[in-house]
């Protein structure tokens, strides 16, 4: 059995870490699951797991895969960019919308499978997921050697404590949201970031 390297693993904790926390589509979305308490587990956990499976496949050379394809970024660059802004649409008519204080009481709860494709698209449409993720956390990962792997477990673990804190730990902000006004702050908020990701993702390259 390999032991772990641990400044390795705490290395990787610290890079994965630092990619994560950023202000996404992603983490915007599963913030706004947490406080709505719809879904938060599946959500978390298909988070997790894509996450694991970018970092392993950076961790294991795919992303010299990928630089030698530019045109999946490309792919994934304009499809993301016209999911991001269809989902800034729906926020932003959440917020013109007398009726959409987002209550969980009100009813008009999505169905399961509609928030997972839709939380798995924010996370696999996103090029830069392949450009942080795979590439950057792979390169990373491959100066360490045979201790990369190590270096990855680290940035999963990141991945698994991020996700967790910000789905389950969205709760004890709920008596800020009981207020309708708080919903249309976030959805407006929402809508805001995610436009100018998708004007980041057509004009930033």
């Amino acid at each position: 059995m390999i032991s772990p390297d641990i400044p390795v693993l705490l290395a990787g904790f610290g890079a994965g870490l630092s990619l994560i926390i950023a202000i996404g589509a992603q983490n915007a979305f599963v913030l706004r699951q947490g406080l709505l308490r719809e879904h938060v587990v599946p959500v978390v956990l298909l988070c997790m797991g894509s996450d694991a499976v970018l970092i392993l496949a950076g961790i294991s050379g795919v992303g010299a895969a990928i630089e030698a394809a530019p045109w999946i970024l490309v792919v994934a660059r304009w499809a993301g960019a016209a999911f991001l802004l269809a989902y800034a649409f729906t926020a932003a008519r959440r917020v013109m919308s007398k009726s959409s204080t987002l209550s969980t009481e009100r009813g008009g709860r999505a169905g399961l499978w509609a928030t997972l494709g839709t939380v798995a698209a924010l996370t696999w449409l996103n090029p830069h997921v392949y450009l942080d993720t795979v590439l950057l956390l792979g390169s990373l990962g491959a100066a360490h050697g045979e201790a990369r792997w190590s270096f990855g477990a680290g940035a999963a673990a990141a991945s698994v404590i991020w996700f967790s804190l910000l789905g389950f730990g969205a709760r004890f902000l709920a008596p800020v949201f009981a207020r309708p006004a708080a919903w249309r702050l976030l959805d407006a908020a929402i809508a805001v970031t995610m436009v100018i990701i998708a004007a980041q993702l057509v004009f930033g390259h």
